[in-house]
């Protein structure tokens, strides 16, 4: 099978080589396309690689009926409709490592660029004026940085930072004290950062909480003579208080890689002499430029030949050795929802999913995730996939709840799906066995060892003599071989279950037979 991949912004060629190295990928590379281009031809390409310059729009995707992917060559996505494409089943990865160092080095730039103010001596000399009494900086060593937000980049900041000997203190509300010794700064929450720091660097992304995180009570509640710096994403700090903030010398000054609205050239804060400012140019190396490029061709490659992404920007992503920890469970966990799915449904309110064992102690988002898909898909298809099954499942009205615990009952790790609907509530259960693979162990209340895949058919009984020996009869008379057996039991006498594997899926007349015998409550076909 060949994919139809469309690189609509330009991107090295060094970069793009993943994709030329791959078997069976046609590679359009056009950069000058008008929207209305697009529009008609987006239909044709399973992949779109982009930068910041092509605008994927909800009207762009919903004409994307054969897109699979898109692939943003950097950290932002905000040009991408990330809710028009989960709805649309469309994966979108971005490249969250290939420019951290690039940023890191460019905020470490912008940071003793503004202490020593070199931009600024530098535009005296180019007019001709040779004068240092108004260009006397401040040294990095003993003051205080103040971080916030530390995640990759963030943290290759204040490595550097210690590097040039300042005290560093952040706040990120994921960091922990362990992770903090570990790199040997201090952490606080945001006013405590913003209280202790000569020089404060924002590291967050742009969301709806950390919109203008720094404005004008932000000002207030900073040293008299602090330092700001954004290489981050515009808007993070309220670029109005900034400028009321250093009018009223509160603030000494600040360097500005982005701005709310780019290209910023009129705004009031640059006619400041206090602030020093490029025009976004954090991700602006050759080697980052390269790398952004390379790291999305790969997850291109993985997700158009049946893979998992390493940057999946709108599903459940987790670091990779944790991946590790959790894909061998991907095939039960879709299965698990499956099986949950050829029970009779009347009225679904919920999904409920019980890790328990060493799992409890990982991410596994994604599993549940993969449980949610392979339950919705039995009865929607296709449609259905790990983008955008929750939130299928919320239009639904299903809730999807998720719980952990460390007791495992006998198994190393035990993954239980119970489906709750107007008729009460179904469950399954299952595992990974050492050196035999995935098992169903559990079936509502009954032990079970069963392999889950091929043809099942599961019979709730009454627990009487020849009731296992009436089905093989039956099946026997239609030809159909039984491979395995498990039955279990509440009491002598009592409601009882068996599942069987056989050689091939009943049709409605031999169910219906099996229905039909005395004493049998409840006969349900499962293909996995």
């Amino acid at each position: 099978m060949s994919f139809n991949i469309l690189i609509s912004d330009p991107l090295s060629e060094e970069g793009i080589f993943p994709l030329r190295e791959a078997k069976d990928f046609n590679i359009t590379l056009k950069t000058d396309f008008t929207t209305e281009e697009l529009l008609v031809d987006i239909e044709n390409y399973d992949a779109l690689l982009v930068r910041s310059q092509t605008q994927v729009t909800r009207e762009l995707i919903e004409k994307a009926h054969n897109l699979k992917v898109i692939a943003r060559a950097g950290v932002g996505v905000d040009n991408i409709d990330l809710n028009a494409a989960t709805e649309n089943g469309i994966i979108v990865v971005n490249a969250p490592d290939g420019n951290t160092n690039s940023a890191a080095e460019h905020t470490i730039a912008m940071l003793m660029s503004l202490a020593r103010k070199i931009p600024q001596a530098y535009l005296s000399i180019k007019n001709k004026k040779w004068d240092r009494k108004s260009h006397v900086g401040v040294e990095l060593r003993g003051k205080t940085l103040g971080i916030v937000g530390l995640g990759r980049i963030g943290e290759e900041v204040a490595r550097r930072a210690k590097g040039q000997r300042m005290e560093v203190v952040a706040y990120d509300p994921f960091l922990t004290e362990e992770r903090a010794e570990t790199l040997g700064l201090k952490m606080g929450t945001l006013d405590e950062v913003l209280a202790v720091g000569d020089f404060i660097t924002v590291h967050t992304p742009l969301l709806k909480e950390t919109r203008h995180i720094i404005d004008a009570s932000a000002f207030e509640k900073m040293k008299q003579g602090a330092r700001v710096i954004n290489c981050a994403r515009g808007g993070i700090i309220d670029e109005d208080a900034l400028y009321d903030a250093i009018k009223s010398g509160k603030i000494a000054g600040a360097a500005l890689d982005v701005f709310e609205e780019e290209p910023a050239v009129d705004h009031k804060v640059l006619e400041l002499k206090e602030v020093i400012a490029t025009p976004h140019l954090g991700a602006s190396t050759i080697e980052a430029q390269e790398n952004v490029a390379i790291d999305v061709s790969h997850d291109v490659v993985r997700i158009l030949s049946g893979e998992l992404a390493r940057n999946p920007v709108n599903i459940p992503s987790v670091p990779r050795e944790v991946m590790r920890k959790i894909e061998p469970y991907f095939d039960l966990s879709a299965k698990l929802g499956t099986f949950l799915a050829h029970t009779e449904i009347d009225g679904i309110e919920s999904l409920t999913i019980n890790y328990a064992g060493d799992l409890a102690a990982l991410r596994i988002a994604p599993l549940t995730q993969n449980i949610v898909k392979g339950f919705l898909q039995r009865r929607l298809g296709s449609q259905v996939n790990n983008v955008n099954a929750s939130y299928i499942a919320e239009q639904r009205g299903i809730t999807i709840q998720e719980n952990k615990t460390t007791a495992a009952r006998g198994f190393t790790n035990l993954i239980t799906v119970e489906l709750k609907d107007k008729n009460g509530v179904k469950r399954v259960a299952g595992t990974l066995l050492n050196g035999l693979g995935p098992r169903i162990v559990k079936v509502d209340d009954y032990s079970m060892d069963v392999v889950p895949e091929g043809h099942l058919l599961l019979v709730y009984h009454t627990d009487q003599p020849g009731a296992i020996g009436r089905v093989g009869s039956l099946l026997a008379e239609n030809d159909v071989n039984i491979a395995t057996m498990q039955v279990g039991r509440a009491v002598i006498g009592g409601s009882a279950i068996m599942m069987l594997t056989i050689d091939r899926p009943l049709n409605e007349t031999e169910l219906s037979q099996i229905r039909g015998m005395e004493g049998f409550d409840h006969v349900i076909a499962v293909d996995l």
